[in-house]
């Protein structure tokens, strides 16, 4: 997975520049070094937004939510709107699910067995078919304009539901760099951890630095800093600062130990597989059990326009355990109904097979899924024609669907905040949240 130069996942069939602009600070003393020794924060030079403030968050149990992020666009013929016996359908099998009448994926049995916790939506639809812009609009629930970034649904997430003075970050982005927070500004990027083994880096004090002389360095880079901000007036020092001490915040806590896959037993890390994204699954149930609001976990190569069964087949051999494992553990340890997770990518693919066993971009239906926190499982909702090609019934349009994930997290999404520009901006575009994915 490579970032183009926007900072948005690069895919085989790049479009025009459409994501915002991630400029980095530049800073010397301490502050570059806490950036540098912390690097999973993202920093963005667009001002932070105004948050809810901490009394208006103690008043609601927030909930948490997971992204399961599909990244190239998944074929939704060959995982959960199956077309067995035509001419679209290709290679794989349908099997039966737990749910009677609903059937996946062959290669999805663990899925399947889980089938009743899960609402298929089968009627997914926009118009976007370009990679970069299809990423951004299912990140953000907008379609891109070049003139303003928009606060991704984790930034959203962080925003509402996350609280400032956590020791964790209330945003992580597992395998994948995400879309960023826009104008809600550098309190509510997302912090990114590659290598789900690895952790956090570079936490340890540095050699013959004891925490008396660090706390020094602490207070002599603050001092510069205050200085520099008063005779600039400049916002970005300001923001440079939060990182600053959020990373510091995160060095000294133990719920560190969230991020160190090395505490679970070897049975639960069977559950999960023994591959990058089930572990990056693990590492999002570890993560939320710990207060994380908001996680995604990355499963890059779904963009098969070439050898699409053969490539399709080998990635649902790494999502089926993982997806399931999830699901069954936040169950197991009484999180699931607290916990909303969500399965998507950018789009669908063609019913069409090309003469390179591929299929190509599908904006028009698709499937996305969601678990827990709310959801009423156990269905597949919405349908498409025989092909797959068109959306036959129940159409989700993007500003419906989010509406729907802000509903069931417990947050407005007709609350509106106002973009740098002077424009009010909600987490739904005018969507009207899907009644019959949410539990009465």
């Amino acid at each position: 997975m490579k970032l183009n130069q926007n900072g948005v996942i690069a895919s085989c069939c790049p479009g025009p520049i459409v994501a915002p602009s991630r400029r980095a600070f530049i800073s010397g003393g301490l502050g570059a070094m806490l950036t540098l020794a912390i690097p999973g924060w993202q920093l963005m030079a667009e001002p932070a937004g105004v948050g809810a403030t901490l009394r208006e968050r103690a008043k609601r149990k927030p909930k948490a939510c997971i992204l399961l992020w599909m990244n190239g666009g998944p074929s939704h013929l060959d995982t959960f709107d199956p077309k067995p016996g035509t001419t679209v359908g290709g290679s794989f099998k349908a099997i039966d699910t737990a749910v009677k009448g609903v059937r996946i994926s062959e290669h999805l049995p663990r899925v399947a067995e889980m089938a009743d916790r899960l609402a298929i939506v089968r009627s997914m639809t926009s118009r976007e078919g370009n990679h970069d812009r299809g990423q951004y609009l299912m990140h953000t629930g907008y379609i891109p304009t070049g003139t303003l970034a928009h606060p991704s649904m984790g930034a959203w997430v962080s925003h509402e539901l996350g609280d400032a003075r956590a020791e964790l970050p209330n945003f992580v982005s597992v395998r994948g760099p995400s879309i960023g927070a826009g104008f809600f500004g550098v309190e509510h990027q997302p912090f990114v951890v590659q290598n789900p083994m690895e952790g956090v880096k570079n936490l340890p004090l540095a050699k013959d630095v004891d925490a008396r002389r660090f706390d020094r360095r602490l207070a002599a880079i603050d001092l510069v800093q205050t200085s520099f901000a008063e005779q600039t007036g400049q916002p970005a020092v300001g923001a440079h600062g939060q990182v600053d001490a959020k990373a510091v915040r995160l060095m000294r806590s133990p719920l560190v130990k969230a991020f160190d896959l090395s505490q679970e037993t070897e049975a639960s890390r069977a559950m999960y597989s023994n591959s990058d994204f089930g572990r990056g699954c693990l590492l999002a149930r570890r993560l939320v059990e710990s207060g994380v609001k908001f996680v995604e976990v990355t499963l890059d190569g779904w963009d098969t326009h070439y050898n699409n069964f053969t490539a399709v087949k080998n990635l649902s051999g790494d999502l089926d355990p993982a997806m399931a494992g999830l699901i069954k553990d936040l169950e197991a340890r009484g999180m699931l109904a607290d916990t909303l997770v969500l399965w998507m990518g950018e789009f669908g693919r063609s019913p069409k097979i090309s003469g390179n066993d591929g299929r190509d971009h599908h904006p028009g239906a698709w499937s996305a899924v969601m678990a827990g926190g709310g959801v009423r499982g156990g269905q597949a909702y919405g349908s498409t024609d025989a092909e797959g090609e068109k959306v036959a019934k129940d159409a989700v349009d993007v500003p419906d669907f989010f509406a729907t994930i802000a509903t069931l997290l417990g947050m407005n999404p007709e609350k509106e905040i106002m973009s740098p520009m002077g424009r009010p901006i909600s987490m739904s575009d005018h969507g009207t949240a899907v009644r019959g994915l949410m539990k009465a």
